[in-house]
């Protein structure tokens, strides 16, 4: 691509919104896949976005980086954040991407272990990832951001006031910046410390809520051309055991439920339990 014009913007970042897209859901794909098996997911948050015009031209001419040069030295075009809970869920998903088959790691920059001096923390890895067009194949370079929910709350701000301040920060708004940035990632090692305590009231709350969107669609299959007053009752003591906290017998009772369903023949909906 030895020019560029003006029209030829959406044509060019066209596979790179769809590699955003494809890549956005794979990772979605992953944290539904943990959740249905009853495991907790190292993957909580997933976003992804292309770089906007604006943004590339800036970086462009601040880097000198010519427009037939742009697809090999510009590698955050198409970009993903993955957000986990804990630091330790980081290297987790590194590790789950280094043994994708669908996408290759070029780059890996571990802004956790050393942190930049502004006090950002992050890892980042640079893949390249293969999409199809009606054009044929073709690979582009994306960035995979991977932090905790305290370190995307701080980048976010420094990010807007950056901006604001285009990219020359006060020296008292820096400093301030980078003892937000240690309280931070101080918050996530404690938050570390209590990681059992957490994922086990986090595992006990979804395994609730699984039961009890199961154990109703039962009740709604099994009376749904029935006995309104039977379905009505049964809906009310689902009530007094979630209100009641008894997990036990919201498992015996769904069983039951089970039961009567095959009898009737009808189809309900079962999910892993565990």
């Amino acid at each position: 691509m030895s020019s560029l014009e003006i029209q030829d913007w959406r044509s060019f970042l066209l596979p790179y919104s769809q590699a955003v897209e494809e890549m956005t859901v794979k990772f979605d794909n992953i944290i539904m896949e943990y959740r249905q098996l009853g495991l907790y997911s190292p993957v909580e948050q997933v976003t992804g976005r292309v770089k906007a015009i604006s943004s590339i031209l800036e970086k462009m001419a601040k880097n000198d980086i010519a427009f037939d040069e742009l697809e090999n030295r510009m590698s955050d075009i198409a970009g993903v954040r993955i957000i986990c809970q804990f630091v330790e869920d980081i290297d987790t998903v590194v590790d789950l991407i280094r043994n994708r088959k669908d996408m290759t790691v070029l780059e890996e920059t571990n802004y956790i272990a050393h942190s930049k001096e502004s006090g950002y923390r992050s890892y980042h890895m640079i893949v390249l990832y293969p999409v199809y067009t009606v054009l044929g194949q073709k690979e582009v370079r994306a960035e995979i951001q991977i932090r905790t929910l305290g370190m995307n709350f701080w980048s976010t701000i420094e990010h807007s006031l950056s901006y604001k301040y285009r990219g020359i920060l006060p020296s008292d708004v820096t400093i301030r910046l980078k003892s937000a940035a240690e309280a931070a990632y101080a918050m996530d090692q404690e938050m570390s410390v209590i990681r059992s305590e957490i994922v086990d009231a986090q595992g006990k709350f979804q395994t609730k809520a699984k039961l009890v969107d199961d154990v109703m669609n039962n009740i709604q299959n099994i009376y749904e051309n029935s006995e309104r007053i039977a379905m009505k009752e049964a809906q009310e003591t689902l009530l007094r055991m979630v209100k009641n906290d008894e997990i036990d017998s919201i498992r015996h009772f769904g069983s039951e439920l089970d039961a009567v369903a095959e009898h009737h023949q009808v189809q309900e909906l079962k999910g892993d339990l565990t």
